[in-house]
Parts: structure tokens; sequence; C-alpha cells
């Protein structure tokens, strides 16, 4: 496999982000906003995300796992690590790289309802249309994006190339 065309550059990102970081900002204004980035991929879009956001904001990390080294989800999703906090009355915005089958989301989300968050929501940079097996309501979209497997800005290949600056269709 190789990196093939770029689907969306450094700036397209970084504008869209600013953009979205608005809407929170206006959105979540005198709330108690708590941010949880979904890893490893998200990191990159939280820490652009959170620099967007014009309010003062608490974050936490997530880590599960239901792709392994494959390139699809297996639909079992594990929890690696858990918030390092209590969700109980805060408003609550998890931060996504991206969704395809909504598998591991749609757990993620029924795991964290239970805990008694004031509201839940869900942040994404990119949204593969037409692959949710579930129904997942997303409230901030950055992207919508086709079925391709995609690289970089957060999203990997076995580990690798997390660390490129837009995101690319790997190719075969």
């Amino acid at each position: 496999m190789r990196v093939g065309r770029v689907l969306i550059t450094e700036d397209q990102i970084a504008t869209r982000l600013a953009e979205l970081g608005t809407r929170i900002t206006d959105d979540y204004r005198g709330k108690d906003l708590l941010l949880v980035a979904v890893l490893k991929g998200a990191f990159m879009v939280m820490a652009d995300l959170v620099r967007a956001i014009r309010l003062p904001v608490d974050i936490d990390f997530m880590a599960v796992s239901s792709y392994g080294e494959a390139t699809q989800t297996s639909g079992v999703v594990r929890i690696l690590k858990d918030l390092d906090q209590e969700i109980a009355g805060r408003h609550v915005l998890i931060v996504e790289d991206i969704i395809d089958s909504g598998l591991t989301l749609e757990y993620l989300r029924r795991n964290l309802e239970v805990r008694g968050p004031g509201s839940l929501e869900i942040a994404t940079l990119l949204l593969k249309t037409g692959m949710q097996r579930v129904p997942i309501d997303v409230k901030y979209v950055g992207f919508d994006i086709p079925p391709d497997f995609v690289i970089g800005y957060g999203l990997d290949l076995v580990g690798k190339m997390r660390n490129l600056p837009y995101v690319a269709v790997m190719e075969e």
C-alpha cells in the first residue's frame, strides 16, 4: 500500500476545525464542558479543536480498540483506557477522528450515557458516507468523505502515518 491522493489539505482541516470551535463555543457558553478524545487517532483533532474553543474546557482521554491490526472494525470493542474523572452532570463532547461503521462509537456512547452526563454529543473530523451500521447522531462533522481507507492527521495504517498533516487515501 502507498499514500495516494490528498483528500483534505492541512489548510482545509485548520479552517474547518476553527469553524467547529466557534460553533462549540457558542453552544456551550456558560456550561461545564468536558472534551473526551478517543485515542489514539483523535489526539491531533483534539489538540487543534480545543485551541479553537474560546471557553474554559476540561479534557480527558479514552482508548478503545475494535480494529487490532485490521483496516475494518471487528465489531468487538474493548476499553483500553477509561476516563480519569467523573462525568455525572457534566456536558461531555466525544471527539473522534473518523466514524465509519459507528459500532465502536455507539458502544462508547452507551458506556458514557449510563454515567449520567448533563449532555453527551459527538464531534468528528471525518464521517464516512454510507458506512454506518448503526444510526449515529453526530452534532459536529468536519468533513463527509467517501468510504476509502484514509490516513494522516491522526489516522494510521498499523500505527504509522498518523503524523501526516493532511488526510490522504491509501492505495493498493
